[in-house]
């Protein structure tokens, strides 16, 4: 089958849906199908980008498309990118667009009708009730002015969980959804490194007793919450510390100062944004990954952790749900004593902790794969366009 995938940044230090449109079309391609990527990459992005694809199982065979970021009226209006679309889109069997509020994704879906060949829409949690709530005006005005069309045109919506799946149907944007998540390449995750390679690299950590915080450091990710949290807990675990790793969107002036007016300053340690080795090498020394989010789609973090047999501790509002039934972490209200509480669980009982890793490992080999995901991908795919794998 031709696939083609369209994303409007595939850079891997935006986190989420790059990760995802690459991996996804890496297994693909791994399957024998011919996947595409189209997308915008400046020059850093670039070098970025091909490091990322290199450790891809499969990504060898991707034929990516990465075209120059252009000037307002290419961020507006798609000019090239639609030109690039209509001589890719033809040949394609499938069309999977990635995101919802850019123009190369409407460009896609047009010259996909045009074309006369199915497009697949993961919105990547952006229709949930709460994206929604966010910037409303704005985002009102964009689906009235073609976003809803493009998603209403869709063969289907692809949910990364049943909480996306129920807002997509409460919200009426298209009768056809499927409940596809994203997974891991547990290649990517092996061999972990050193647990204490990371104490090596900052001197004053103890192995083993730092909690990983590893998302962009943006409000709504919940870091105002965990640093309440930890101060509770603080006084009774001298020995632990919590690791602030990602990159800022806002959010890291008003953390340090608040960490600084708990006293907790020196507990803290932020060491910015985490890649490739870099990222496995803190999750592998660490006690557990903590992510007390306002709201997550299907959160890539939580799954690498669970993928390196770290447990988690983890919000209600990251959807995420399996984490709680096999044991693999802690779920708790996103409240204060809550995430003290599950944070004190970890901390007071290291082999439980262990064996949550242990069972989250299970999780992720039974259930979040980029195998698994890409050939169910490929069999809705199949049913949509009328031809078979």
């Amino acid at each position: 089958m031709r696939i083609l995938h369209v994303i409007s940044d595939l850079d891997p230090a935006g986190g989420g849906p790059p990760l995802v449109a690459s991996r996804l079309a890496a297994a693909q391609a791994a399957l024998g199908h011919r996947a595409g990527l189209v997308c915008y990459a400046g020059p850093d992005a670039r070098e970025r980008i091909a490091r990322d694809l290199a450790a891809l199982p499969g990504a060898d065979r991707i034929e990516l498309e990465a075209l120059r970021p252009g000037g307002r009226a290419e961020r507006l209006r798609a000019g090239a990118g639609r030109r690039v679309l209509g001589r890719l889109v033809g040949s394609a069997d499938i069309v999977h667009l990635h995101g919802v509020w850019d123009p190369l994704l409407r460009a896609a879906a047009i010259t996909a009708r045009r074309a006369r060949k199915p497009y697949v829409v993961a919105p990547h949690g952006m229709l949930d009730a709460w994206a929604l709530s966010e910037k409303r005006l704005k985002k009102r005005a964009a689906l009235a002015l073609g976003y809803r069309a493009m998603i209403r045109g869709a063969a289907f919506l692809q949910a990364l969980s049943a909480y996306e799946r129920d807002c997509l149907v409460a919200g009426g944007f298209n009768a056809s959804v499927r409940v596809i998540p994203n997974g891991v390449f547990l290649e990517e995750l092996r061999p972990l490194p050193d647990p204490d390679a990371f104490h090596r690299l900052h001197p004053g950590l103890a192995p083993g007793r730092y909690l990983l915080f590893l998302a962009r450091l943006h409000p709504v990710k919940g870091l105002d919450l965990l640093a309440e949290a930890f101060a509770l807990v603080a006084a009774g675990h001298p020995g632990a510390h919590v690791v602030v790793a990602g990159p800022d969107f806002g959010a890291r002036t008003s953390l340090e100062a608040q960490v600084a007016r708990l006293g907790i300053g020196d507990r803290f340690r932020l060491v910015g944004p985490v890649y490739g080795a870099d990222k496995l090498t803190a999750l592998a020394g660490a006690l557990a990954l903590v992510l007390p989010s306002k709201h997550e789609g299907f959160s890539m973090s939580i799954a690498e952790a669970l993928g390196c047999a770290v447990p988690v501790v983890i919000t209600r509002e990251c959807h995420f749900p399996e984490v709680g039934e096999v044991g693999a972490g802690v779920v708790v209200e996103r409240t204060v004593a809550a995430l003290a509480s599950g944070l004190e669980r970890v901390l007071c009982d290291p082999g439980a902790a262990r064996a949550m890793g242990a069972a989250g490992l299970e999780l992720i080999r039974a259930k979040y794969t980029w195998p698994a995901v890409a050939e169910r991908c490929v069999n809705e795919y199949g049913m949509t366009a009328g031809t078979g794998p």
